[in-house]
């Protein structure tokens, strides 16, 4: 059990965050469909500064003298960095819906479309193969959270609480949690976010009201932006040992259905995202899943096919939406660009 809920919460918080994300341009009145093109960029942007500043031996004294406090601050930067340029390459979602006021859709798809290319294309040319990987060791013995730290020895136990959600994770999982709440809050309980969500819905009443929709709108994608490349890079670390390949599996697409599912509420959201993390551990890791704890692995002795079991999230996707799509209610001026001399 112990190993369904930490490979549940790996793919599950980045699915939430990058829902958020999505929440958060779509509120402004943006359709971000390039989230899974960010994700890509982000992932790569953080690998590589993983990679430069390992090479550079910045953090190699705290390496070896197993300084987990300091290494948990090198992966905190790397989120950072990896956040910033998801911000940055959403600009040109920005740019292209606000001031050009060009098909949001096209533009998300554009993205999406630049994204994997100019990432692969940067890799061949830094690392001359398709994988950008660390420079040394791997994301476990780097950043990962161990009981060892806390004083413990291999064959002790923490109880349920420390053997679950403390040994062996990684602290970028409770980080994003921890933004997730914070981020909701912002949006629903601000003025800043009762601005925002008002351009989303109502634009003219907005500006009347001495609003700048532009502004709001560009706010809302960027921080898209960046939590769409932080939570890339939070895949890659988590469920990729820190590598980019300009690839995250469709996590991208998956988190539009999370937040379409989840109706753009953060708690529904929240929800759904643990749905569909657990049939994501159940696709990546059915082989070794105990659920009773008996040494019995009942889907790997099941006699279904593999090939099922990696289909189960993106069935399950398309199953939910088809019974919850009519239900969902998205901000009424959303994709729609803003004419500020339009009554």
């Amino acid at each position: 059990m112990t190993f369904l809920i930490q490979q549940t919460l790996i793919y599950a918080v980045p699915l939430m965050i990058v829902a958020l994300a999505g929440v958060f341009a779509e509120r402004s009145g943006i359709i971000n469909l390039a989230l899974e093109g960010i994700m890509i960029f982000g992932a790569f942007i953080g690998v590589l500064f993983v990679n430069l500043v390992q090479q550079a031996g910045v953090f190699s004294a705290a390496k070896d003298a197993n300084d987990w406090v300091a290494l948990q601050g090198f992966m905190i930067l790397a989120m950072a960095v990896s956040a910033l340029m998801g911000a940055v390459f959403s600009l040109l979602l920005s740019f292209a819906a606000v001031n050009l006021r060009a098909d949001q859709t096209i533009g998300g798809t554009a993205l999406n479309l630049l994204a994997p290319a100019l990432v692969l294309f940067l890799i061949r040319i830094i690392a001359n193969q398709n994988a950008l990987q660390m420079a040394e060791g791997d994301a476990a013995s780097w950043f990962m959270i161990k009981k060892s730290f806390f004083g413990y020895g291999r064959s002790d136990s923490m109880g349920f609480f420390g053997d679950t959600f403390i040994d062996k994770t990684y602290l970028a999982t409770y980080i994003c949690i921890l933004l997730f709440v914070i981020l909701s809050i912002l949006l629903y309980k601000t003025r800043f976010g009762l601005r925002l969500r008002s351009c989303g819905e109502n634009p003219q009443a907005s500006d009347s009201l001495g609003i700048n929709v532009y502004k709001m709108r560009y706010a809302g994608t960027t921080i898209s932006g960046a939590l769409a490349g932080m939570g890339g890079f939070v895949y890659a670390l988590t469920t990729a040992n820190c590598a980019a390949t300009g690839d995250v599996a469709g996590f991208g697409f998956l988190a539009l259905a999370v937040m379409i599912f989840g109706n753009w509420n953060p708690l529904n959201i929240a929800g759904a995202s643990l749905l569909f993390g657990l049939f994501k551990c159940i696709a990546a890791s059915y082989s070794s899943i105990d659920i009773n704890g008996d040494g019995v692995f009942l889907l790997a002795e099941a006699g279904i096919s593999p090939h099922l079991y990696r289909m189960l999230p993106y069935l399950i996707t398309l199953i939910v939406l088809a019974f919850t799509s009519k239900k969902s209610r998205a901000p009424k001026a959303e994709g729609i660009p803003y004419d500020k001399g339009q009554r």
